[in-house]
């Protein structure tokens, strides 16, 4: 059971509040030398030039990206995915995209706009699947472990699977 906030409960549930929910996402992977931190909301301004805005969350600076979310279909019989579209992409991702074989975790958190060091909801982490990108967008594929969709238990004792016990 998560315990959310007076604040993000309002926000989540009120049609016109003051206050913004915030994803944070973290791209991890082994050869990023740092993490490649995305925002989906322009809280604050970050830089000035190049002009940057962002959230500044637990001294990290996570750039803001207009992105969309298509959350986890619930199908039996597959790993759920959700999928991420993001715009404007910086080429540290594409980059990545290219060059690895291996998948990249992504880490997503829910903040409010008005109090970023206060996470409400931590994710899980999930791992990269799947990305389609072209001049304009990324598309990505995230789904939990593999092992979290595994049947339990796995093996059934019977004749045909353990002859020596009948």
């Amino acid at each position: 059971m998560r315990t959310l906030s007076l604040t993000m409960r309002e926000a989540l549930n009120t049609e016109h509040s003051g206050e913004v929910p915030v994803f944070l996402l973290r791209i991890t992977h082994a050869l990023l030398e740092e993490p490649i931190l995305i925002s989906t909301d322009p809280t604050e301004r970050l830089e000035e030039s190049p002009l940057t805005y962002g959230t500044r969350s637990r001294g990290q600076s996570y750039i803001f990206l207009p992105m969309n979310f298509a959350l986890p279909d619930e199908t039996d019989g597959g790993v759920p995915a959700m999928r991420l579209t993001i715009d404007n992409v910086g080429r540290e991702l594409i980059n990545l995209l290219r060059s690895t074989s291996t998948p990249a975790l992504v880490a997503m958190e829910l903040v409010l706009a008005s109090a970023p060091d206060a996470v409400e909801i931590a994710m899980p982490q999930f791992e990269l699947v799947s990305a389609d990108y072209d001049a304009e967008q990324v598309t990505l594929t995230l789904a939990l472990n593999g092992l979290a969709t595994e049947p339990f238990p796995y093996g059934s004792f019977s004749p045909a699977t353990f002859p020596g016990l009948f």
